[in-house]
């Protein structure tokens, strides 16, 4: 039996195959921790971007640097609130969300600083909300677009989704950010 109500989530708390690969590629057995951790890499690798590169797109990737950091931002407010409508129980089915459409109309671009403590900001809130659950919410489900999910496949698909875009960016750019401080390790 699994003692910590983040562990990681058995294979029937998802259908999504690309879930189960995102989930796949985060180490640990304890959601909260990675989500923390995670905290320390965007404000690093932000600081490691150049300027120059901001808004660079660099092919076969088709969004700048900078829609990459508000589609992070705009998951992050996503996964919260997908948490926060399963946590009570409730099962409920919520619509799709197109980042492509977000990303295209570039509706909120702005300071790629204030995009990063605003991803920050988002993943400092859904850590509040994941710590005050109760260990039998995150089992709760509900289904996003047609997908079953748990509230515990939700937090590891939100460490999946930025660590895969987050690598991929310091591939892009060229740099690698430290993911926790030394301390931490």
């Amino acid at each position: 039996m699994k003692r910590i109500a983040s562990h990681r989530p058995e294979s029937s708390e998802f259908e999504n195959p690309y879930h189960g690969e995102l989930i796949g590629i985060v180490d640990g057995d304890c959601a909260i921790e990675q989500l923390r951790g995670q905290l320390h890499w965007i404000c690093e690798l932000a600081a490691s971007i150049s300027t120059e590169q901001v808004d660079r797109i660099h092919p076969p990737y088709q969004w700048s640097v900078r829609q990459v950091m508000e589609h992070c931002a705009n998951a992050e407010r996503m996964y919260g609130y997908r948490i926060m409508c399963m946590a009570d129980g409730s099962e409920p089915s919520l619509p799709n969300w197109d980042e492509n459409v977000s990303a295209d109309s570039r509706f909120g671009l702005g300071n790629f600083t204030r995009l990063a403590k605003e991803l920050s900001q988002l993943r400092s809130a859904n850590l509040e909300l994941l710590e005050r659950l109760c260990p039998h919410s995150w089992d709760c489900v509900g289904s996003v677009a047609g997908n079953h999910l748990s509230v515990r496949a939700l937090a590891w698909l939100a460490a999946g989704h930025l660590q895969h875009h987050f690598e991929i960016l310091e591939k892009r750019c060229q740099v690698t950010a430290i993911r926790v401080p030394a301390m931490l390790e």
